[in-house]
């Protein structure tokens, strides 16, 4: 069980730093980091000494097994969500409340102080998802069992390559073994991409076969215990030019520059850059369009943010992904992704998939 606690107790001391009386909670994955409620459709309301959950009958059970301790207001098919919040908001004395403006709908806002006008609503951007970038031990212990999940799952899906495999067999394969792994699924809908499709870093699934071409991009992760892991790989499934090798060398070399440079202190565009140097420098700098990395833990894209335009320090207890990559449209993509911890004296890769190009040949 998360240690709802001292989470809260964290995100209290936000909310008087920020003179706010409460918070209401509605981003779905915030209400999970800070109860581990995982029922959909609910919301959490947090002020300076206690904590209510606000939810319907569906969950009822749910709720008793999984927080209760917890406060909590469960409507009925006669009340409205609006209804339960009112009465909560009521109860407590808030005079000003707290939203979640980065992923509340203009329309719930409207919805909130139409139904609290004597209540001052006070827009906040980030005040959960900061305490989530630095995860706890029992957040790091989940993570490694999704890494450890993908990577027993891809061993089993490199082994049974096919030329006739078809991109949206292989995604289907992915999700069939990390369920018989015990993993709940995929943390993604899988990126598979044969030959020129890796140059598209997000290619939707299509009926291209494995043989048509010498490469094969993966980017795939499990999710279990509500954490994820994500990683890429590039197989080489057949003949290939010199230039593929060229680019899966460079974009080695700069994933390792970019892992070695992980430590607390060091800024993320610093981190960046180690990479995206090496890649500029052998003269591909236009072909890797993208960040280098994101943090990932309940959801697969979540901060920090690893990209030339963040001037933010790494801080230890981080989970971020490594994954610079080279795009040649009508050629081919090579990325390589790997999931890092930051740890207090530097960093330690969470992802033991080899990576090298030796072992990508099948």
């Amino acid at each position: 069980m998360p240690d709802t606690e001292r989470r809260l107790g964290k995100l209290r001391a936000l909310l008087k730093k920020d003179n706010l009386e409460a918070l209401l909670v509605t981003n779905f994955s915030n209400v999970t980091y800070l109860t581990g409620f995982t029922g959909d459709d609910s919301y959490l309301l947090v002020t300076a000494d206690n904590a209510v959950l606000l939810t319907d009958s569906r969950f009822t059970t749910q709720f008793e097994e999984e927080c209760p301790d917890l406060d909590c207001i469960i409507r009925n098919y006669k009340k409205k969500m609006m209804d339960i919040l009112k009465q909560a908001v009521g109860k407590s004395k808030v005079g000003r409340l707290g939203v979640e403006s980065d992923s509340m709908t203009l329309s719930l806002r409207d919805a909130i102080a139409k139904n609290l006008p004597k209540v001052e609503l006070e827009g906040t951007s980030g005040l959960v998802e900061q305490l989530r970038e630095i995860k706890d031990a029992e957040e790091v212990a989940a993570i490694r069992t999704a890494v450890d999940l993908a990577e027993k799952t891809m061993g089993v899906i490199k082994a049974s390559f096919r030329p006739e495999q078809t991109e949206k067999q292989i995604a289907a394969d992915i999700e069939h073994q990390i369920r018989m792994f015990g993993g709940t699924g995929c943390s993604f809908t899988p990126i598979v991409g044969v030959g020129p499709r890796g140059a598209l870093p997000h290619a939707p699934l299509s009926d291209h076969c494995v043989g048509e071409a010498g490469t094969l991009l993966i980017d795939w992760g499990a999710l279990t215990q509500l954490y994820m892991s994500d990683l890429t790989r590039v197989f080489i499934t057949g003949k290939i030019s010199p230039k593929v090798k060229r680019i899966y060398d460079v974009v080695y070399k700069a994933q390792r520059a970019a892992i070695n440079k992980v430590k607390p202190g060091v800024k993320m565009c610093d981190v960046d850059k180690a990479a995206r140097s090496v890649i500029e420098k052998a003269g591909f700098g236009k072909r890797f369009g993208h960040g280098l990395g994101h943090g990932i833990g309940l959801e697969i894209h979540e901060a920090p943010r690893l990209a030339i335009t963040e001037d933010r320090p790494l801080k230890a207890g981080m989970v971020i992904t490594i994954e610079p990559g080279i795009y040649i449209p009508g050629l081919a993509g090579v990325r390589l992704e790997d999931d890092i911890l930051v740890t207090r004296n530097g960093h330690e890769v969470l992802s033991t998939y080899p990576r090298d190009f030796e072992s990508s040949i099948v």
